[in-house]
């Protein structure tokens, strides 16, 4: 099945045409907190075709092998690198907060909170020389 799947995924990136069945999708309504009626309550996930979810992996590594090769991500990036995640991200930021306390050093952190938008905190901390 890989091989055709894969012979169909070249054939629409060469022509860039996308089929409409694949842009369809399914908005599915999932509860965060309080009241399921209050539409600010609910966070919209989207369901699409198991094809386009394959072409966006496809394309996803074809950019982490593209930056990676040119070397413009740096080595403790955790967006498009293989073996980080946020999770490893969080413990990172942790570790620079306390090695910033047991140094008394100064350290400076932007913090983005993306919660109404993307569900997630993203933070990002800068230690000053």
């Amino acid at each position: 099945m890989i091989p055709y799947l894969a012979r169909l995924l070249d054939i629409r990136f060469k022509n860039g045409i996308v089929p409409r069945d694949w842009k369809k999708v399914i908005f599915v309504p999932i509860q965060k907190e309080g009241d399921r009626s209050v539409v600010k309550n609910n966070r919209s996930v989207s369901l699409t075709s198991v094809v386009c979810k394959q072409m966006e992996h496809v394309i996803a590594g074809y950019v982490r092998q593209v930056w990676g090769d040119r070397d413009w991500l740096h080595g403790e990036q955790h967006v498009f690198s293989l073996g980080y995640s946020c999770e490893s991200h969080i413990i990172t930021v942790c570790q620079d907060i306390s090695d910033s306390l047991d140094e008394a050093a100064r350290l400076d952190a932007i913090i983005i909170d993306f919660s109404k938008d993307f569900d997630l905190v993203m933070t990002g901390c800068f230690k000053k020389s």
